[in-house]
């Protein structure tokens, strides 16, 4: 069920209604039925796999919560009658059997989601090294469907496990409660990847009908379609052009694909989850925002910090952070500020850390080498600024740039170009036919394209550039107005016909400029697949 299809939009229709007119301790299950029924509409027997990954973080969650209260009981009882190690002993002991169940449980379902997203890719991986030894014979692949939303909600349930295991959180002892919080439906297919003591505050507690809040949330839930089905969705058909056919189109055609599909990705993906953040406010419900004006970055760490955020979050906290602190990484610390001097020493555990996360978060993104490659030059760039940070410090000191305008737009427009080059990897099916469009942009010289009408025969007129160009300065005035506060509440201080001639006008503006395709059908949202 899209969020772009009709089925979707009376789906939340009705759910609002019924939410609203039912009595409040109706609300928490009303929301968990929904959820139910909008994950079955992708498949019944796909539910099953989110049924599993609840039930089982859910149980070991509860025997992680209940050893800890044991544990605090036990000492509290006999604080008087044991001594300073023997209270040690019993903690690490009892760490220990926590330790064993969060193993067990992170295995069991990273395990899950690595068979059914990752299992042909190794093997096709494994058929070209075994044809590169001179093998005839190939091996199988396995017919297996990638559940909707599993990269999301496995993840979400893994930071809950890891959250009461640290005791950040308490364990849930509602097995319908958690499902609730695992399959929320608003942010099951692209996110934002919530924390349980984020979003249970709001998730579980009764919410009475605030037309203000409903309003709003409506309202960002239509600025989101804008961006999806005016602007997303509308580029969608010269993107796919460019790269359907790599040989067609090189040169100065995949620096326009570059530059399309970056600003593709921005309005398809935010303005999804404008539609997530949107209805689950009109619900009562709030989600956190998992986009800071990411295209305003001066630098691309910056540009990571204000990118899905809570993906980059969750790296950081429950695989950066982890590994980097751990015992081996402080054992690979001593021996390599032993044996490679201290200035080395103590970086190269930290550079051995982000390689993971990045190998990792480009994985996470999708079973190909595309998306490896992608993270991985992310982590150069990232590891090659970080060790030109004093070259950075001395230039600054030499000239007095830093602040002004024409600098602040240079960087700015510097770390825009980079995350465009950055994204091609995204765009092409395999690798080769990235590293073939790149290499075309220094041989093939055609860029007479960008202005002798060939650009009109990429599947866009001349009127869907016009729509684009108005898109795009629309979505540039919104994010450049909310530096200083929300657009909603500002709109929402004016007079009513104002109002009026604002948000019908949007609405008509995504009723009549959206891009449709057969039947009025929109298109799937690009972190749909993921």
């Amino acid at each position: 069920m899209l969020f772009t299809s009709y089925a979707f939009l009376g789906f939340a229709a009705g759910l609002l209604l019924l939410y609203y007119l039912l009595p409040r301790r109706c609300q928490q299950p009303l929301l968990l039925g929904a959820s139910c029924l909008f994950y079955l509409a992708a498949g019944p027997k796909y539910i099953l796999y989110i049924l599993f990954t609840a039930l089982t973080v859910w149980f070991t969650g509860v025997r992680m919560g209940r050893n800890t209260q044991k544990a605090a009981a036990y000492l509290k009882e006999h604080k008087e009658e044991l001594g300073k190690e023997e209270k040690k002993a019993y903690r690490e002991g009892q760490k220990r059997v926590r330790r064993r169940w969060l193993a067990g449980c992170l295995v069991l379902n990273i395990g899950v989601l690595a068979v059914v997203k990752y299992t042909n890719f190794f093997l096709a991986n494994l058929n070209g090294l075994l044809t590169a030894a001179g093998r005839t014979g190939q091996l199988s692949f396995f017919a297996l469907a990638l559940p909707m939303g599993i990269s999301f909600y496995t993840f979400q349930a893994v930071g809950y496990l890891v959250d009461v295991y640290r005791g950040t959180v308490e364990a849930e002892e509602g097995p319908f409660r958690f499902l609730l919080f695992v399959s929320f439906f608003p942010q099951l297919i692209q996110g934002p990847i919530s924390r349980f003591g984020d979003l249970s505050q709001t998730l579980y507690a009764p919410h009475a009908f605030d037309g203000r809040q409903v309003s709003f949330g409506l309202q960002r839930m239509l600025w989101g379609y804008f961006k999806k089905l005016v602007v997303a969705d509308r580029l969608l058909a010269a993107v796919m052009t460019i790269v359907g056919d790599v040989g067609a189109y090189q040169g100065a055609y995949a620096v326009v694909g570059m530059l399309f599909y970056t600003v593709q990705l921005y309005a398809d993906f935010t303005g999804g989850i404008d539609v997530t953040i949107g209805l689950a406010q009109a619900l009562g419900i709030t989600v956190k925002e998992n986009f800071e004006r990411p295209y305003f970055s001066k630098s691309l760490k910056e540009y990571w910090r204000r990118w899905h955020i809570s993906m980059c979050s969750w790296f950081r906290d429950y695989l950066f952070y982890p590994l980097s602190t751990s015992k081996a990484m402080q054992r690979f610390t001593k021996f390599t500020r032993k044996n490679l001097g201290d200035k080395v020493g103590r970086r190269l555990p930290v550079y051995v850390s982000s390689f993971v996360v990045w190998f990792s978060t480009g994985l996470w993104h999708g079973a190909s080498w595309n998306f490896i490659v992608w993270g991985l030059l992310n982590y150069a760039v990232l590891m090659a600024s970080e060790e030109l940070e004093p070259l950075y410090a001395k230039f600054h000191a030499r000239f007095s740039v830093e602040g002004r305008l024409w600098y602040r737009l240079l960087q700015v427009g510097r770390t825009f170009a980079l995350v465009c080059v950055l994204n091609i990897f995204d765009c092409y099916a395999t690798l080769g036919e990235t590293v073939q469009a790149i290499g075309s942009v220094f041989t093939v010289h055609n860029w007479g394209v960008l202005w002798d009408g060939s650009l009109l025969k990429l599947g866009l007129a001349g009127l869907d550039y016009g729509i684009l160009t108005g898109g795009c300065f629309l979505m540039l005035g919104v994010s450049l107005i909310q530096r200083s506060g929300s657009v909603r509440e500002r709109i929402g201080r004016r007079p009513y016909w104002v109002r009026f001639i604002l948000w019908y006008g949007l609405f008509l503006a995504v009723l009549l400029m959206g891009a449709y395709g057969v039947g009025y059908d929109a298109s799937q949202f690009i972190y749909n697949r993921f």
